[in-house]
C-alpha cells in the first residue's frame, strides 16, 4: 500500500525519537553545574539574588528532567521494536553499559533532585549544596556512560566475533575507545553552552518584558561569560575531534567536506550542493588547501576521497549541511557572547539590540546540538557499530503502512511536547517572575534595562 522503504521509515523514526530525547539531557547536563554555581555564589555571599535565581531555575531544571526521563523510556522501546537484531548482537556490550548509566547516574540524579526542589527550610543549607553536587555529578555520570557506548559504536575496540555476537575482551577498551575523549568532552561542553544561551536568552527577554528583577541581570551576565570562555574551548576541542574522526571514520570526514577524489592540498568548501548521483558539488565556494590544513596540519596533506570508499560512505548532502549549520551556530554564538563581554568590559548598558539577538537565540544550542549529532549519526551510516555491523542487518521487518502511523503520531505527540514546554519556560519567565518578584520585595523599573540597579 505505501511504496516507502520500510527500513528507511525505522531510521527516521528512531532519528525523530532520539532528535527530541537529545533536548532535555543537553540542557540538564549543562543547567546543574550553573545552578549549582548559583548555590555556591548564594553559600558564600548570603546574597538572596542567588537564591532567588537558584530557585526559579531549579524549576525549569526539574521540567526538563522530566521530560528527558519520559522520552528517553520511548527511545529505549525502539531497540526492542524497531532494532532487535541490534540487541541480540551487541546486547553483551550495550546492555552492561546502559545498565551502569541507571545504577550510578539515574537514581543518584532522583534522589538528591528532590532534595534540590523541596528540600528549602527542610534541610541545612550544606545538605542543599551537597544535593546539588550529588545531582550534577549524576547527569554527568550519565553522559559518560551514554556517550561512551555510542563512542564504542563510532570506534569498537576491546571486543570479539563469536557467531556473529560481540562478546567482551577488555572492558577498560571498550569505556574508553579512541574517540570517547573526544565524543564526552565535546557534547559537554555542548551541554553547557546550551544551558547558558537558555538562561542568557531567558533573562534577556524578561528584560525587554520589563518583568525582570535584581538576579536577572547578574543571572544574564554569568550565561555571557559561561558562553565566552566556552565557545572557544569548544572550537578547540572540535578540532581534536576533527582530527580523530579523520584517522578512524575518514569517510565521514570526506563527506564533511564534500571531497570526491582523494587529492592533496584540498580546498575547504564552504557552501555548495553536493550531486552524489553527478558525484560533484554544483556552485562551490572553495578556499584552497584549507580543508587539508585544518585536517592533517599540513598544506599539502592528503585527504581520500569519497569515491575510494565505494558502498561504504554516507549519505553526502546531510552530512555536509548539518555541519556548515553547527558550525554556523557556533561562531554566532562566539560572536554574541563575546560581545557581551565586550559591553560588560566597557561598563556600558546592554541595549534593547543586543538583547534581542540574545533572546532569539535562547534555544541556539539545540540548533548547533541537534546538526552535530546528525553529522556523528548519519556520518556513520551505513554501519551501526562502524565498520563491523550495518544498520540493514538489525532492523525489523515491519510493515511500511505501520511504520508510517507510528512515526506521524510520534511526531505530533512531540511537536505539542515542545510546543508545551517553551511556552511553560515562557510562563514561568513571566506570570510566575512577576508573583515571585513581589513576594521578595522586587520592584521592575524600566531603568534595568540600561544596567542600573533598581
Amino acid at each position: 500500500m505505501f511504496d516507502v522503504d520500510p527500513f528507511t521509515l525505522s531510521r527516521i523514526q528512531f532519528a525523530l525519537n532520539i532528535s527530541f530525547h537529545i533536548l532535555f539531557p543537553t540542557i540538564t547536563i549543562g543547567l546543574c553545574w550553573i545552578l549549582l554555581l548559583f548555590r555556591t555564589i548564594y553559600t558564600y555571599t548570603e546574597n538572596k539574588d542567588w537564591e532567588y535565581a537558584y530557585f526559579f531555575w531549579i524549576k525549569i531544571f526539574a521540567l526538563t528532567f522530566a521530560l528527558g526521563v519520559v522520552s528517553g523510556i520511548t527511545m529505549s522501546f525502539q531497540f526492542g521494536t524497531n532494532w532487535p537484531g541490534y540487541m541480540e548482537k551487541v546486547g553483551d556490550i550495550a546492555g552492561p553499559l546502559l545498565g551502569y548509566e541507571v545504577l550510578t547516574a539515574f537514581f543518584l540524579e532522583a534522589s538528591f533532585l528532590g532534595i534540590m526542589l523541596f528540600g528549602k527550610n527542610r534541610v541545612s543549607n550544606r545538605i542543599h549544596l551537597v544535593s546539588c553536587w550529588m545531582v550534577a555529578i549524576g547527569t554527568t555520570l550519565s553522559a559518560f556512560w551514554i556517550l561512551s557506548l555510542n563512542s564504542w559504536m563510532q570506534t569498537p575496540t576491546g571486543y570479539a566475533l563469536e557467531d556473529g555476537v560481540f562478546v567482551v575482551k577488555d572492558w577498560w577498551s571498550i569505556i574508553f575507545n579512541p574517540s570517547f575523549p573526544y565524543r564526552f568532552s565535546h557534547m559537554l561542553i555542548a551541554s553547557i553552552l546550551t544551558s547558558a544561551f537558555l538562561i542568557m536568552g531567558v533573562s534577556a527577554w524578561r528584560m525587554i518584558k520589563k518583568v525582570d528583577g535584581p538576579e536577572t541581570r547578574n543571572v544574564m551576565y554569568t550565561g555571557i561569560i559561561i558562553a565566552a570562555i566556552f565557545t572557544p574551548i569548544q572550537i578547540f576541542v572540535g578540532d581534536l575531534h576533527g582530527l580523530n574522526t579523520l584517522e578512524h571514520q575518514p569517510a565521514k570526514v570526506a563527506a564533511i567536506e564534500a571531497i570526491w577524489d582523494t587529492e592533496e592540498g584540498a580546498p575547504l568548501t564552504l557552501f555548495g550542493f553536493p550531486d552524489e548521483t553527478e558525484k560533484k558539488t554544483h556552485f562551490a565556494i572553495k578556499i584552497p588547501k584549507l580543508a587539508s590544513l585544518i585536517l592533517t596540519h599540513e598544506l599539502n596533506g592528503e585527504l581520500k576521497g569519497i569515491n575510494d570508499f565505494k558502498d561504504e560512505t554516507p549519505p553526502v548532502s546531510p552530512v555536509f549541511w548539518a555541519f556548515r549549520i553547527m558550525v554556523g551556530v557556533g561562531t554566532l554564538m562566539l560572536i554574541v557572547s563575546w560581545w557581551g563581554v565586550f559591553t560588560i568590559w566597557r561598563k556600558k548598558s546592554i541595549g534593547k539590540p543586543l538583547l534581542t539577538i540574545m533572546s532569539v537565540m535562547t534555544f541556539s544550542g539545540w540548533v548547533a546540538v541537534l546538526s552535530g549529532w546528525y553529522v556523528t549519526e548519519i556520518g556513520r551510516q551505513p554501519y551501526i557499530v562502524y565498520g563491523a555491523l550495518t544498520t540493514a542487518d538489525v532492523v525489523a521487518d515491519h510493515p511500511a503502512g505501520m511504520l508510517l502511523s507510528t512515526l506521524i503520531a510520534y511526531a505530533l505527540i512531540y511537536i505539542f511536547l515542545l510546543i508545551s514546554y517553551i511556552m511553560t519556560i515562557r510562563y514561568m519567565a513571566t506570570k510566575l517572575a512577576r508573583s515571585q518578584t513581589m513576594i521578595h520585595g522586587y520592584h521592575n523599573k524600566s531603568t534595568q534595562l540600561t544596567g542600573e540597579k533598581a
